[in-house]
């Protein structure tokens, strides 16, 4: 995490790490939120974002679990006030929060969201959209290989089939990032604004848009 420069645009550079599961509900609020500040102020910044991850709850079941169900499990008589206040968060971006299917572990998508950053910023960042408009919206669930695929070839990452087969690619890379940039952290999503200002949960638009004018003072 470094300091805001300028570039060869002239414009300051605005870095932003991100730390997201990406079965992290306000995690997709947050990307929303902060792209749109980023759209309002691109005429002034040019950006530059890495998604590291985190893992709510690492000992989730790779085959997956009924999602309904386990919200249920984990949040018992508050289960239905979240859901209800998801679904109007969710429909205030135009979206349509979606609880049926499946859950679980996430280890799968943060290997595929490290491998897309070797391939591009700007791809990773896409990829991050499409599974969290798979899961959150469309009830794909966030281990299947096959969802992860098609989200791969709709933002152009060229051979993750091949990388994602070997169980072990990408492991140690994200266990490095998770112990880097999450191990200090107990939620998400987290942001550091160019090394320097911090923020936390699915914040509206103008709080980023502050955070980068204090990066860029």
């Amino acid at each position: 995490m470094t300091q805001s420069v300028s570039n060869s645009s002239g414009k300051k550079l605005i870095r932003i790490d991100v730390s997201s599961d990406t079965a992290c509900p306000w995690c997709f609020v947050g990307k929303r939120n902060l792209d749109k500040a980023i759209n309002a102020s691109k005429d002034r910044f040019d950006f530059e974002i890495k998604w590291h991850p985190f893992f709510l709850n690492p000992s989730a079941p790779k085959e997956g679990v009924n999602k309904l169900q386990y919200y249920r499990e984990k949040f018992g008589s508050r289960t239905d006030g979240i859901i209800a206040r998801m679904t109007e968060v969710y429909r205030g971006l135009g979206l349509e929060y979606n609880i049926s299917g499946l859950t679980g572990n996430t280890l799968d998508s943060h290997r595929l969201v490290f491998f897309a950053g070797q391939q591009g910023l700007d791809k990773q960042h896409n990829l991050v959209e499409e599974l969290f408009l798979g899961y959150f919206t469309q009830a794909k669930y966030i281990g299947d290989r096959e969802f992860l695929l098609e989200c791969a070839a709709k933002v152009g990452v060229e051979g993750a089939a091949e990388f994602l087969e070997d169980p072990n690619n990408g492991v140690k890379e994200v266990n490095d990032d998770l112990k880097k940039y999450s191990a200090n952290i107990t939620g998400v999503p987290y942001y550091v604004i160019s090394g320097k200002h911090e923020l936390s949960g699915g914040q509206p638009p103008e709080f980023f848009l502050r955070a980068f004018e204090a990066a860029a003072s």
